[in-house]
């Protein structure tokens, strides 16, 4: 039924695809995994054989339809990892020009936390921004921020001097407001005033520093001439748009997977949400099939396809699409996931910066990696495995690992760590 329908979907496009999928009804466990690994590009298929392109880096990007941006760097940035679990070692130059150089491929917005998305995706954004220039932001010498003088002389600077750092315009206002311990984050009043601009959509970033720092310009100035020229999307049809982009990355799903894409919550978004579904439903985007141990309504994407295997072998990124709902995770493939980093030290299970570790069809290891660049060694500082592990993984493992370590410009891997799995890959490593 679903094997027939795949090869569908591949040659005739989404009409005949809609048509195909009529038929798919009800799908196994795995049939569904299967189908979310080809979904995200995890499958194994398409894979280079050679240095990875623009237009490959781009595919990725498609498929996605975000890349989600985090500045913990203890093996590599979050944002740069995903398109190497899909194409493998790539020139991480093509995302810094994708989103540092006009016309822009990849700009930054609020989406799945701070990502880059596509312009056109940007504009979908309009609603959320509305709703963070309407919360409070505190106050600058009791004026809220808002109505503070200093907004708008941030905003003045911006666009007489943009593209500027925070550092560079706290260094103007510094005089007239030093910096002072305040929160976590310690913000000065101009880093507030840029990240109250960012996030209400009036500006974003141009590009980042060496050192990760966000060049702030106008959104007019960044987004393409074509986003700019799109017409504002109503709430109603920006939230359709997002949760159609969700629905296929995910491939399969349920409605709380694809609003989780782009965190669309709230009790005055739900009935957005549940318009949005039961419109692509009328319209054939999505099509409700039961998945047999999957206890929760769930659609299949009407250009979904599914592969007759998954070959697929990669380490992902704690911030990869495939493992951003943790539910989901769980619920499609029996792994119990979370992020340990903001967890004590003498707490944590598996580590610091764990990535699990996909082959074939199963999430097979987790592996708590750190790229120590001084000493050039990609440092396995934890390696367990998940429940019926075949028993390739370690040598799996290690072609992963060599990779990566490669792609990081590492010379060598060294396990100093612990776990189930980190003696058979030590071993493997001194052979």
């Amino acid at each position: 039924m679903a094997a027939a329908s795949s090869s569908a979907t591949a040659a005739s496009g989404p009409r005949a695809a809609a048509r195909a999928h009529r038929a798919v009804e009800v799908l196994s466990l795995a049939q569904a995994r299967r189908v979310a690994l080809r979904a995200q590009g995890l499958d194994g298929r398409g894979r280079p054989s050679g240095p990875a392109t623009m237009r490959q880096f781009q595919q990725v990007v498609d498929r996605l339809g975000l890349l989600q941006i985090d500045s913990v760097n203890v093996l590599a940035r979050a944002h740069l990892m995903p398109t190497f679990s899909r194409i493998g070692p790539y020139d991480t130059a093509l995302l810094h020009r994708a989103s540092g150089k006009a016309p822009r491929r990849l700009v930054e917005a609020w989406a799945h936390e701070a990502s880059f998305v596509p312009p056109e995706t940007f504009r979908l954004l309009g609603w959320r921004q509305r709703e963070f220039a309407g919360r409070d932001w505190g106050s600058v010498e009791g004026v809220r921020l808002q109505d503070a003088p200093v907004l708008a002389a941030v905003r003045s600077l911006v666009s007489e001097r943009g593209p500027v750092t925070a550092r560079q315009v706290h260094a103007v206002h510094e005089a007239e407001h030093p910096r002072t311990r305040s929160g976590w984050w310690e913000w000065t009043v101009a880093k507030r005033a840029l990240e109250y601009l960012f996030f209400s959509g009036e500006l974003t970033s141009a590009r980042r520093t060496d050192s990760f720092e966000r060049c702030y310009d106008l959104t007019e100035r960044v987004l393409t001439p074509a986003a700019l020229a799109l017409p504002e999307p109503s709430d109603a049809q920006a939230v359709r748009a997002l949760m159609e982009i969700g629905a296929c990355a995910h491939g399969v799903g349920t409605v709380a997977c694809f609003a989780d894409y782009f965190r669309i919550r709230g009790r005055s978004l739900a009935p957005l949400v549940r318009e949005a579904v039961a419109e692509m439903v009328e319209d054939g985007v999505l099509l409700p099939v039961t998945v047999r141990g999957w206890d929760r309504p769930t659609y299949l994407h009407r250009d979904a396809s599914l592969p007759r295997a998954a070959s697929g072998r990669a380490l992902l990124s704690p911030f990869d699409p495939l493992v951003f709902e943790r539910r989901r995770l769980h619920e499609l493939f029996g792994t119990h996931y979370r992020i340990e980093i903001y967890t004590p030290a003498a707490q944590r299970v598996h580590g610091y910066y764990v990535l699990p570790f996909l082959l074939g069809e199963r999430i097979v290891a987790r592996v708590d990696l750190k790229a120590d660049r001084q000493a050039g060694v990609l440092r396995v500082q934890g390696a367990h495995l998940e429940p019926e592990a075949p028993a390739s993984t370690a040598a799996e493992l290690i072609e992963s690992l060599d990779e990566m370590a490669g792609w990081l410009g590492l010379g060598d891997v060294a396990v100093t760590g612990a776990g189930d799995l980190a003696g058979p890959v030590a071993a493997s490593l001194a052979c």
